[in-house]
């Protein structure tokens, strides 16, 4: 079977990527392990959830997966406060001080992937879904790249997208070296009713024992992520709900008074996944298989859907590349994206290492850096404007 593309992993990124090619003239295929959960019947809350830039909203709305979701599953951030370990020191973000409407948008993880499919079984003429299917080999060769697939379908393409998360097998499949390391961390996650309304702030606190960090969801409800070392990640896994609550409630200093637990407390792995090179003859990489960051800062999701954006746009752009696969073309995206990627490994991985040290130094200067951060207008607004993308 030939195509012009061949996309792997049929996540968010994956799939806005095909999307986003809508109207290119490319046959395209999408491979995807598995079908997104079907959403539930009862008003349950997801405990994985995106903070979606405006930037990236706007993208998904040009796809006509925005204006999809419900819009009471949808939570704008107004304001931002991020706090020291030493209960002084803060930073305060503001929408409103930069002349934006919101800050980011706090959405549940299925309901956008749930989105994101639907509009794509909308372009059967535009996308050949084969799911549930797992890649068995890639072959990639001067004029073309073969991917087999374990239900019988050989793939022929003139490229193929790597689309398929942090452990990605189109890139070990390519032999693309990666630098990683493990944050001896776990993100764990839980969602939240509380005693005070959050007034659509997100909190965060830089704390001893990890990075805790609250965001709004709709009425009285929060999402909590709280980044620990593993053995604290596990007792926390281990608590009673009554005691899940009161630690929580304690660690965010009760700032949206008693907590309730609203959904149970899931855990998954922090690593940092730098990738040598995004692009190779034929082969292109984007998302958590382009990189892989610590979710401090919360840009994961939107870096990926900055990456689909790019590569969409090259591709759509060619001209007199008419081969979608050329490796001078895909360079020009590798370029693009380079900077952005690179900057935000730089900035997460360094505040999780300067955040992580006990040295008495060093907890002094950088409570005392964040301070000064807060006095100085014009620095805030630089870091504002990134993450706005």
């Amino acid at each position: 079977m030939k195509f012009d593309l061949v996309i792997v992993g049929g996540g968010l990124v994956g799939g806005s990527l095909a999307l986003a090619l809508k109207g290119s003239g490319l046959k395209i295929a999408l491979v995807e392990s598995r079908s997104p959960l079907p959403l539930p019947s009862d008003d349950t809350w997801d405990s994985r959830i995106y903070a979606i830039s405006p930037g990236s909203a706007a993208f998904l709305q040009n796809l006509g997966v925005w204006q999809a979701l419900k819009d009471d599953r949808i939570t704008p951030v107004y304001n931002m406060a991020v706090f020291g370990d030493d209960t002084a020191a803060r930073l305060d973000f503001s929408a409103y001080d930069i002349g934006c409407a919101e800050l980011a948008f706090i959405v549940e993880n299925r309901q956008l992937q749930t989105a994101v499919w639907n509009a794509l079984k909308r372009q059967k003429k535009h996308v050949t879904i084969f799911c549930p299917a797992q890649c068995t080999s890639a072959v990639w060769s001067e004029s073309h790249a073969e991917l087999c697939l374990d239900d019988g379908n050989a793939l022929q393409t003139a490229l193929i997208v790597g689309a398929d998360g942090l452990n990605s097998w189109v890139r070990s499949q390519a032999n693309i070296e990666v630098a990683r390391h493990s944050y001896q961390q776990m993100g764990v996650v839980a969602n939240f009713q509380t005693g005070r309304a959050h007034n659509n702030v997100a909190y965060q606190w830089f704390r001893r024992d990890g990075v805790l960090a609250l965001l709004p969801l709709p009425g009285k409800l929060v999402s909590m992520v709280w980044s620990a070392k593993e053995e604290h990640a596990h007792a926390l896994l281990g608590l009673s709900e009554a005691e899940l609550c009161r630690q929580v409630s304690q660690a965010s200093y009760h700032t949206l008074g008693e907590m309730q637990l609203v959904t149970r407390p899931a855990a998954f792995p922090l690593n940092f996944v730098h990738v040598k090179k995004l692009v190779q003859p034929r082969l292109a990489l984007i998302g958590d298989a382009a990189h892989g960051i610590h979710p401090l800062a919360g840009q994961g999701v939107n870096l990926g859907l900055r990456d689909a954006h790019k590569l969409a746009s090259i591709i759509q752009e060619r001209g007199l590349h008419a081969d979608c696969g050329d490796y001078l073309l895909l360079r020009r995206y590798e370029r693009a994206r380079k900077e952005d990627i690179l900057a935000l490994e730089l900035v997460t991985d360094g505040l999780q290492k300067l955040f992580d040290n006990t040295n008495p130094t060093l907890v002094r200067l950088r409570n005392l850096g964040m301070g000064i951060t807060n006095r100085l207008p014009l620095i805030k607004d630089r870091l504002m404007q990134h993450s706005l993308s």
